[in-house]
Protein backbone atom coordinates (compact mmCIF):
# COMPACT_ATOMS: atom_id res chain seq x y z
CA UNK A 1 0.00 0.00 0.00
CA UNK A 2 0.99 3.51 -0.84
CA UNK A 3 1.90 5.12 2.11
CA UNK A 4 0.96 9.10 2.08
CA UNK A 5 4.20 10.31 4.51
CA UNK A 6 3.93 14.86 4.60
CA UNK A 7 2.30 17.54 3.49
CA UNK A 8 3.21 21.12 2.47
CA UNK A 9 1.36 24.14 1.49
CA UNK A 10 2.00 27.48 0.29
CA UNK A 11 -0.61 30.37 0.95
CA UNK A 12 -0.83 33.42 -1.23
CA UNK A 13 0.13 36.56 0.25
CA UNK A 14 -2.90 38.56 -0.59
CA UNK A 15 -6.10 37.80 2.48
CA UNK A 16 -9.25 38.96 2.28
CA UNK A 17 -12.41 38.18 4.33
CA UNK A 18 -15.31 37.21 3.00
CA UNK A 19 -16.80 40.38 3.77
CA UNK A 20 -14.37 42.46 1.79
CA UNK A 21 -14.94 40.06 -0.90
CA UNK A 22 -18.34 40.27 -0.85
CA UNK A 23 -18.30 44.35 -0.96
CA UNK A 24 -15.85 44.24 -3.63
CA UNK A 25 -18.07 42.45 -5.96
CA UNK A 26 -20.97 44.55 -5.45
CA UNK A 27 -18.88 47.64 -6.88
CA UNK A 28 -17.66 46.39 -9.71
CA UNK A 29 -20.49 43.42 -10.99
CA UNK A 30 -22.38 45.16 -13.95
CA UNK A 31 -25.95 43.63 -12.35
CA UNK A 32 -28.88 46.07 -11.31
CA UNK A 33 -29.00 46.93 -8.08
CA UNK A 34 -31.58 45.04 -6.63
CA UNK A 35 -31.03 41.65 -8.09
CA UNK A 36 -27.06 42.08 -6.62
CA UNK A 37 -28.63 42.42 -3.37
CA UNK A 38 -30.30 39.19 -3.92
CA UNK A 39 -27.24 37.22 -5.24
CA UNK A 40 -24.69 38.69 -2.98
CA UNK A 41 -26.77 36.19 0.07
CA UNK A 42 -24.70 33.43 -1.40
CA UNK A 43 -21.50 35.00 0.50
CA UNK A 44 -23.10 35.61 3.80
CA UNK A 45 -24.65 31.77 3.78
CA UNK A 46 -21.20 30.08 2.27
CA UNK A 47 -19.78 29.36 5.78
CA UNK A 48 -16.01 30.96 4.52
CA UNK A 49 -14.30 33.72 7.11
CA UNK A 50 -11.68 34.28 4.50
CA UNK A 51 -9.36 33.44 1.34
CA UNK A 52 -6.37 33.94 0.20
CA UNK A 53 -5.47 35.42 -3.44
CA UNK A 54 -2.16 35.70 -5.90
CA UNK A 55 -3.55 39.28 -6.94
CA UNK A 56 -4.02 41.75 -5.15
CA UNK A 57 -7.38 43.77 -4.49
CA UNK A 58 -7.07 46.28 -7.58
CA UNK A 59 -6.44 43.70 -10.16
CA UNK A 60 -9.74 42.36 -9.70
CA UNK A 61 -11.64 45.93 -10.88
CA UNK A 62 -9.08 45.99 -14.15
CA UNK A 63 -9.95 44.09 -17.55
CA UNK A 64 -7.30 41.35 -18.42
CA UNK A 65 -6.82 39.06 -21.58
CA UNK A 66 -6.28 35.38 -21.59
CA UNK A 67 -2.47 35.80 -22.24
CA UNK A 68 -2.01 38.10 -19.27
CA UNK A 69 -4.22 36.06 -17.15
CA UNK A 70 -2.14 32.77 -17.86
CA UNK A 71 1.03 34.62 -17.57
CA UNK A 72 0.70 35.64 -14.25
CA UNK A 73 -0.31 31.52 -13.60
CA UNK A 74 2.67 30.37 -14.18
CA UNK A 75 5.08 33.02 -12.57
CA UNK A 76 2.78 32.15 -9.48
CA UNK A 77 2.47 28.44 -9.95
CA UNK A 78 6.37 27.94 -10.14
CA UNK A 79 7.08 30.38 -7.27
CA UNK A 80 4.47 28.37 -4.79
CA UNK A 81 4.75 25.05 -6.16
CA UNK A 82 7.99 25.57 -4.66
CA UNK A 83 8.01 26.73 -1.47
CA UNK A 84 4.91 23.78 -1.55
CA UNK A 85 7.46 21.04 -2.03
CA UNK A 86 9.98 22.95 0.04
CA UNK A 87 7.62 23.21 3.23
CA UNK A 88 6.20 19.10 2.26
CA UNK A 89 10.16 17.19 2.31
CA UNK A 90 11.61 19.58 5.26
CA UNK A 91 8.07 19.59 7.50
CA UNK A 92 8.93 18.44 10.67
CA UNK A 93 5.69 17.82 11.60
CA UNK A 94 5.59 14.76 9.33
CA UNK A 95 9.41 13.70 9.19
CA UNK A 96 11.85 12.47 10.68
CA UNK A 97 14.71 14.67 8.59
CA UNK A 98 14.22 16.01 5.54
CA UNK A 99 13.76 14.37 2.50
CA UNK A 100 16.13 15.08 -0.68
CA UNK A 101 14.79 15.78 -3.99
CA UNK A 102 17.32 13.28 -5.15
CA UNK A 103 14.71 10.72 -3.65
CA UNK A 104 11.88 11.65 -5.75
CA UNK A 105 11.14 8.96 -8.22
CA UNK A 106 7.84 10.64 -9.74
CA UNK A 107 6.09 13.86 -9.61
CA UNK A 108 2.30 14.55 -10.43
CA UNK A 109 1.35 17.75 -11.49
CA UNK A 110 -2.42 18.76 -10.82
CA UNK A 111 -4.13 21.97 -12.04
CA UNK A 112 -7.16 22.93 -13.55
CA UNK A 113 -6.86 26.87 -13.48
CA UNK A 114 -3.85 27.94 -16.22
CA UNK A 115 -2.04 26.21 -19.10
CA UNK A 116 1.39 25.75 -19.53
CA UNK A 117 3.57 23.63 -22.23
CA UNK A 118 6.09 21.87 -21.08
CA UNK A 119 4.29 21.46 -18.36
CA UNK A 120 4.90 23.36 -14.83
CA UNK A 121 6.58 20.14 -13.54
CA UNK A 122 9.11 20.72 -16.02
CA UNK A 123 9.78 24.15 -14.55
CA UNK A 124 10.00 22.70 -10.77
CA UNK A 125 12.63 20.27 -11.91
CA UNK A 126 14.19 22.84 -13.31
CA UNK A 127 14.35 24.98 -10.14
CA UNK A 128 15.40 22.48 -7.85
CA UNK A 129 17.62 18.67 -7.63
CA UNK A 130 15.49 16.31 -9.05
CA UNK A 131 17.05 13.57 -10.64
CA UNK A 132 16.84 13.91 -14.90
CA UNK A 133 14.89 10.33 -14.64
CA UNK A 134 12.22 11.72 -12.67
CA UNK A 135 8.51 10.25 -14.37
CA UNK A 136 6.51 13.40 -14.89
CA UNK A 137 2.68 12.85 -14.90
CA UNK A 138 1.09 15.75 -15.56
CA UNK A 139 -2.81 15.91 -15.36
CA UNK A 140 -5.02 18.48 -16.22
CA UNK A 141 -9.14 19.29 -16.35
CA UNK A 142 -9.97 17.24 -13.44
CA UNK A 143 -11.07 20.76 -11.46
CA UNK A 144 -11.96 20.07 -7.73
CA UNK A 145 -11.62 16.04 -8.36
CA UNK A 146 -7.77 16.58 -9.33
CA UNK A 147 -6.63 16.10 -5.88
CA UNK A 148 -8.08 12.61 -5.27
CA UNK A 149 -7.57 11.46 -8.42
CA UNK A 150 -3.58 12.58 -8.23
CA UNK A 151 -3.87 10.94 -4.86
CA UNK A 152 -5.38 7.50 -6.50
CA UNK A 153 -2.98 7.79 -9.73
CA UNK A 154 0.26 7.63 -7.50
CA UNK A 155 -1.46 5.20 -5.23
CA UNK A 156 -1.31 2.90 -8.60
CA UNK A 157 1.81 3.89 -10.25
CA UNK A 158 3.50 2.90 -6.75
CA UNK A 159 1.50 -0.21 -6.52
CA UNK A 160 3.53 -1.02 -9.48
CA UNK A 161 6.75 0.15 -8.54
CA UNK A 162 6.60 -0.42 -4.30
CA UNK A 163 10.27 1.18 -3.94
CA UNK A 164 9.76 4.33 -5.18
CA UNK A 165 8.36 7.98 -4.13
CA UNK A 166 6.28 10.05 -5.95
CA UNK A 167 5.80 13.81 -5.35
CA UNK A 168 2.13 15.48 -5.70
CA UNK A 169 1.93 18.75 -6.46
CA UNK A 170 -1.43 21.06 -6.91
CA UNK A 171 -1.72 24.31 -7.77
CA UNK A 172 -5.29 26.14 -8.51
CA UNK A 173 -5.13 29.81 -8.98
CA UNK A 174 -9.11 30.33 -8.99
CA UNK A 175 -9.27 33.99 -8.18
CA UNK A 176 -7.10 34.17 -12.03
CA UNK A 177 -10.08 33.05 -13.52
CA UNK A 178 -12.25 36.23 -12.69
CA UNK A 179 -14.27 37.48 -14.86
CA UNK A 180 -15.90 41.03 -13.66
CA UNK A 181 -17.88 41.24 -16.91
CA UNK A 182 -19.53 37.83 -16.71
CA UNK A 183 -22.72 38.34 -15.59
CA UNK A 184 -24.37 34.50 -14.64
CA UNK A 185 -25.33 33.33 -11.70
CA UNK A 186 -22.67 30.86 -11.73
CA UNK A 187 -19.73 33.36 -11.91
CA UNK A 188 -21.81 34.91 -8.83
CA UNK A 189 -21.47 31.75 -7.13
CA UNK A 190 -17.87 31.26 -7.85
CA UNK A 191 -16.93 34.58 -6.62
CA UNK A 192 -18.37 33.74 -3.25
CA UNK A 193 -16.17 30.36 -3.21
CA UNK A 194 -13.24 29.61 -4.68
CA UNK A 195 -9.55 30.90 -3.43
CA UNK A 196 -6.59 30.30 -4.39
CA UNK A 197 -4.38 27.12 -2.56
CA UNK A 198 -0.96 25.25 -3.38
CA UNK A 199 -0.09 22.02 -1.90
CA UNK A 200 2.74 18.81 -2.49
CA UNK A 201 2.23 15.70 -0.59
CA UNK A 202 4.84 12.91 -0.39
CA UNK A 203 3.69 9.56 -1.10
CA UNK A 204 5.64 6.64 -0.43
CA UNK A 205 5.37 2.74 -2.12
CA UNK A 206 5.40 -0.50 0.30
CA UNK A 207 9.13 -0.83 0.08
CA UNK A 208 10.43 2.64 -0.27
CA UNK A 209 13.36 3.52 1.63
CA UNK A 210 11.93 7.05 2.78
CA UNK A 211 9.30 5.69 4.82
CA UNK A 212 11.65 5.00 7.61
CA UNK A 213 11.73 8.29 7.74
CA UNK A 214 8.30 8.83 8.98
CA UNK A 215 6.78 10.22 12.49
CA UNK A 216 4.49 8.45 13.83
CA UNK A 217 1.21 6.47 12.37
CA UNK A 218 0.44 7.63 8.66
CA UNK A 219 -2.23 6.90 6.46
CA UNK A 220 -1.77 4.44 3.87
CA UNK A 221 -3.96 4.59 0.53
CA UNK A 222 -6.10 0.71 0.74
CA UNK A 223 -8.31 1.42 -2.18
CA UNK A 224 -9.70 3.73 -4.68
CA UNK A 225 -12.77 3.87 -7.13
CA UNK A 226 -13.60 6.41 -10.03
CA UNK A 227 -17.27 7.14 -11.31
CA UNK A 228 -18.09 9.17 -14.07
CA UNK A 229 -22.10 9.88 -14.76
CA UNK A 230 -22.23 9.77 -18.25
CA UNK A 231 -24.60 12.89 -20.08
CA UNK A 232 -23.58 15.65 -16.69
CA UNK A 233 -21.00 17.36 -19.31
CA UNK A 234 -23.16 20.61 -18.31
CA UNK A 235 -22.75 20.27 -14.73
CA UNK A 236 -19.39 21.44 -13.62
CA UNK A 237 -16.70 22.88 -15.35
CA UNK A 238 -15.07 26.13 -17.89
CA UNK A 239 -16.16 27.69 -20.95
CA UNK A 240 -13.35 28.98 -22.35
CA UNK A 241 -13.52 33.09 -23.37
CA UNK A 242 -11.13 35.23 -24.87
CA UNK A 243 -10.66 36.70 -21.72
CA UNK A 244 -10.27 33.15 -19.72
CA UNK A 245 -12.04 31.07 -17.85
CA UNK A 246 -15.64 31.24 -17.32
CA UNK A 247 -17.45 29.02 -14.60
CA UNK A 248 -19.64 26.82 -15.69
CA UNK A 249 -21.61 25.64 -11.71
CA UNK A 250 -25.05 23.97 -11.73
CA UNK A 251 -27.43 24.28 -8.93
CA UNK A 252 -28.26 20.24 -9.65
CA UNK A 253 -25.05 19.62 -7.69
CA UNK A 254 -26.47 19.03 -4.14
CA UNK A 255 -29.12 16.53 -5.99
CA UNK A 256 -26.20 14.60 -7.76
CA UNK A 257 -24.74 14.33 -3.94
CA UNK A 258 -27.96 12.51 -2.88
CA UNK A 259 -28.09 10.32 -5.78
CA UNK A 260 -24.98 9.66 -7.73
CA UNK A 261 -22.42 10.21 -4.97
CA UNK A 262 -24.59 8.49 -2.20
CA UNK A 263 -24.43 5.46 -4.63
CA UNK A 264 -21.02 5.98 -5.40
CA UNK A 265 -19.91 5.85 -1.37
CA UNK A 266 -22.32 2.71 -0.58
CA UNK A 267 -21.05 0.30 -4.05
CA UNK A 268 -17.27 1.43 -2.15
CA UNK A 269 -17.91 0.77 1.15
CA UNK A 270 -19.15 -2.58 -0.18
CA UNK A 271 -15.48 -3.32 -1.09
CA UNK A 272 -13.51 -2.18 1.57
CA UNK A 273 -13.69 -3.11 5.64
CA UNK A 274 -15.00 0.32 6.75
CA UNK A 275 -18.26 0.55 8.24
CA UNK A 276 -19.79 3.71 7.79
CA UNK A 277 -21.39 4.29 11.13
CA UNK A 278 -18.15 3.39 12.68
CA UNK A 279 -16.30 6.46 10.72
CA UNK A 280 -14.93 8.81 13.06
CA UNK A 281 -14.68 11.46 10.72
CA UNK A 282 -14.93 12.04 6.18
CA UNK A 283 -12.42 13.47 4.58
CA UNK A 284 -14.76 15.10 1.76
CA UNK A 285 -13.56 17.89 -1.08
CA UNK A 286 -15.98 20.79 0.68
CA UNK A 287 -17.08 22.06 -2.48
CA UNK A 288 -19.76 24.36 -0.80
CA UNK A 289 -21.95 24.51 2.38
CA UNK A 290 -24.94 22.61 0.42
CA UNK A 291 -22.21 20.61 -1.00
CA UNK A 292 -21.29 19.43 2.49
CA UNK A 293 -24.94 19.49 3.75
CA UNK A 294 -25.82 17.28 1.29
CA UNK A 295 -23.22 14.45 1.82
CA UNK A 296 -24.34 14.40 5.92
CA UNK A 297 -27.98 14.32 4.47
CA UNK A 298 -27.03 11.48 2.27
CA UNK A 299 -25.19 9.23 4.55
CA UNK A 300 -27.17 10.31 7.38
CA UNK A 301 -23.86 11.49 9.27
CA UNK A 302 -23.60 14.74 11.79
CA UNK A 303 -22.14 17.70 10.66
CA UNK A 304 -18.81 17.04 13.50
CA UNK A 305 -17.99 13.64 11.06
CA UNK A 306 -17.23 16.44 8.57
CA UNK A 307 -15.63 19.68 11.10
CA UNK A 308 -12.39 19.38 9.00
CA UNK A 309 -13.77 20.21 5.62
CA UNK A 310 -16.03 23.01 7.49
CA UNK A 311 -12.41 24.25 9.01
CA UNK A 312 -11.17 24.42 5.66
CA UNK A 313 -13.62 25.86 3.78
CA UNK A 314 -13.95 28.84 6.37
CA UNK A 315 -10.08 28.98 6.89
CA UNK A 316 -9.88 29.27 2.37
CA UNK A 317 -13.03 28.92 0.52
CA UNK A 318 -12.81 26.13 -1.87
CA UNK A 319 -9.39 25.89 -3.61
CA UNK A 320 -10.36 23.29 -6.51
CA UNK A 321 -8.25 20.49 -6.66
CA UNK A 322 -6.13 21.50 -3.59
CA UNK A 323 -8.35 21.91 -0.89
CA UNK A 324 -8.55 18.21 -0.26
CA UNK A 325 -4.74 17.99 0.52
CA UNK A 326 -5.83 20.95 3.27
CA UNK A 327 -8.46 18.90 4.76
CA UNK A 328 -5.98 15.76 4.77
CA UNK A 329 -2.97 17.81 6.40
CA UNK A 330 -5.10 19.00 9.23
CA UNK A 331 -6.29 15.36 10.51
CA UNK A 332 -2.97 14.29 10.11
CA UNK A 333 -1.86 16.56 11.99
CA UNK A 334 -4.17 15.55 14.89
CA UNK A 335 -1.85 12.10 15.08
CA UNK A 336 -4.24 9.58 14.30
CA UNK A 337 -4.25 6.08 16.25
CA UNK A 338 -3.00 2.88 14.15
CA UNK A 339 -5.99 1.00 12.48
CA UNK A 340 -8.43 3.87 12.34
CA UNK A 341 -10.11 4.19 8.32
CA UNK A 342 -11.53 6.73 6.89
CA UNK A 343 -12.69 7.87 3.16
CA UNK A 344 -11.46 10.74 1.28
CA UNK A 345 -13.73 11.61 -1.42
CA UNK A 346 -13.85 14.65 -4.07
CA UNK A 347 -16.59 15.62 -7.23
CA UNK A 348 -15.65 17.10 -10.50
CA UNK A 349 -16.49 18.35 -13.95
CA UNK A 350 -17.84 14.78 -16.41
CA UNK A 351 -19.49 15.05 -13.73
CA UNK A 352 -17.09 12.62 -11.66
CA UNK A 353 -16.64 11.32 -7.62
CA UNK A 354 -13.63 9.99 -7.12
CA UNK A 355 -13.24 7.92 -3.40
CA UNK A 356 -10.59 6.72 -1.56
CA UNK A 357 -9.84 4.68 1.67
CA UNK A 358 -7.00 5.30 4.08
CA UNK A 359 -5.87 3.16 7.08
CA UNK A 360 -3.58 4.79 9.52
CA UNK A 361 -1.12 2.76 10.53
CA UNK A 362 2.61 2.43 11.75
Amino acid sequence: MACICSIGTSLPEYQKTQDEVKQLVETIFPRPTREKQRLLQVFDHANISKRQFVVPEQWFTEDHSFAERNKIYQHEAIKHSIKAMDHCLTNEYFVEEPITYEAIDAIFFISSTGLATPSIDAYLMNERHFREDVVRIPIWGLGCAGGVSAMARAHDWLQANPTKTALIVSVELCSLTFQKNDTSKSNFVGTALFGDGIAAMLVAGSESSNRKYIKGPSPQITKTSSHLQKNTLDVMGWDIANTGFEVIFAKSIPKLVETLWKQHVTQFLRTTDIQLDELQFFIAHPGGTKVLQAMEDALNKSKDTFRFSYQVLNDHGNMSSVTVFHVLKRVMEQRIQPGVQTIVSALGPGFSSELLSLEWSD
